[in-house]
């Protein structure tokens, strides 16, 4: 699609009035990547995308349409606009419907773009790469009826890497951030070696109840779900674990406190506004252990009396960038003070069998370690946690000083987590 540029997607916008529309918004995306994959030690594949990405949003009537497209040019969305307007009488009306807000000034974040990523990223194979390393840039362009016009750039850099030792032995960790840091990259491949040759020679333990450290990717991988139900959306749908909860209430440990961050240039999504416009800010979802606010866009903050956090989502408000504010602890004083528990480095298959309880599940990978009297004594195997997502944030007893950039397949936020102690936590087998 080579007509990308803010006269075209004004004009497009404005077109779209003409036919009737009482809001139209438009973002489109260009991603430039590469990603390269590696199997057996060796490079396996090298893949590149250009992508140009569509998504429109049409109101009319207080009818609330979204499109998704990836188009060759403007011309292809016209017969898929048209149909939406012989639709539009027959849909019923939106109960949260609000008009797109008016513009504002919007004051950017810094723009990273490291040119180093954009070479990378051109490149046919990139051999120094352990694992899968994906690297890219992006143009997000934002036209609304109002009159926002709005572009942003960056780069980005995600990548992980899941390491073997013989017989049994495996760990993985991740990396991810807005510019190419080698020492970052280095630091995943070590922590997945050392994780997969320190869990060789696995053994099966009890179900029952035990203290657990988790690592940074498993306590971002439950925060991803946790701070999806802080989405107001989600508290209307009746999708969350905080329907039950007002600003104010106590939700978790006091030792806890989580932020949405998209003006942190180090974590890929960093957004200077959201999908409708609104200039972003970092906020306070949990401080202290108290909710402090649920994720907003104009159509939640209308239905709730209140005012958007911008984190539109035209629909479904969303978290940009998460990050946990650090305690004070290592991960050795961490092992120290667990008498009886466990040492989670991964998961996966993270399901919830009840969303307004925050009952879930989820099975451990990889690297798992048992520990007895503030020592690990040997690597165990086929365990899942089996609690609620509520008993995990209010049971946490020790917030790990490091924070780690954290972003692969089972955690789409970016985050920033440290290691974390949690008390009294249920543990069942998992048996394939």
């Amino acid at each position: 699609m080579s007509d990308v540029n803010l006269d075209n997607i004004s004009r497009f916008v404005n077109e779209l009035i003409k036919k009737g529309f009482d809001d139209v918004a438009a973002k489109v995306e260009v991603v430039d990547s590469v990603m390269t994959k590696i199997a057996n030690s060796s490079v396996s594949i090298v893949q590149n995308w250009k992508r140009t990405i569509v998504d429109l949003y049409l109101a009319k009537n207080r009818r609330i349409f979204v499109l998704h497209f990836e188009p060759k040019s403007f011309k292809d969305l016209q017969k898929h606009v048209d149909s939406v307007i012989s639709l539009a009488d027959r849909v019923t009306e939106s109960p949260i419907y609000a008009p797109l807000p008016e513009p504002s000034k919007v004051r950017y974040v810094e723009e990273v773009i490291d040119k180093r990523v954009i070479e990378a990223a051109h490149r046919e194979n990139i051999e120094s790469v352990a694992g899968m390393m994906q690297v890219g840039y992006n143009e997000i362009i934002l036209s609304s009826s109002k009159g926002a016009l709005l572009e942003e750039k960056k780069t980005f850099v995600q990548g992980y890497l899941r390491a073997f030792a013989q017989p049994d032995g495996s760990g993985q960790w991740c990396y991810t951030s807005t510019t190419l840091d080698l020492s970052g990259l280095e630091s995943m491949a070590f922590t997945a070696s050392r994780y997969a040759v320190d869990s060789r020679n696995r053994s099966e333990i009890e179900p029952g109840v035990y203290d657990v450290i988790l690592s940074p990717m498993v306590f971002a991988n439950l925060l991803e779900y946790i701070t999806s139900m802080a989405s107001a959306m989600s508290v209307i749908m009746g999708w969350s674990m905080f329907m039950k909860n007002r600003p104010g209430d106590v939700v978790a440990s006091q030792l806890l406190t989580l932020q949405d961050e998209p003006r942190n240039t180090e974590l890929p999504n960093f957004r200077s506004f959201d999908d409708e416009g609104v200039e972003t800010c970092n906020k306070l979802v949990i401080e202290g252990g108290v909710l402090r606010t649920l994720l907003h866009n104009t159509k939640t903050a209308k239905y709730m009396n209140t005012t958007t956090t911008a984190n539109a989502g035209w629909i479904n408000p969303v978290p940009w960038n998460i990050v946990v504010r650090p305690g004070s602890a290592t991960l050795d004083e961490m092992v120290s003070e667990v008498r009886r528990g466990l040492f989670i480095t991964n998961n996966w298959y993270t399901r919830l069998q009840n969303y307004v309880e925050g009952m879930f599940s989820t099975v451990a990978r990889d690297a798992i370690f048992y520990i007895e009297n503030g020592k690990i004594v040997k690597p165990v195997t086929k365990i899942r946690i089996a609690d609620k997502l509520g008993n995990i944030l209010k049971n946490v007893a020790i917030v790990g000083r490091e924070l780690y950039n954290i972003q692969w397949w089972e955690v789409g936020i970016p985050m920033k987590t440290p290691y974390i102690l949690v008390k009294s936590i249920n543990i069942s087998k998992h048996t394939i």
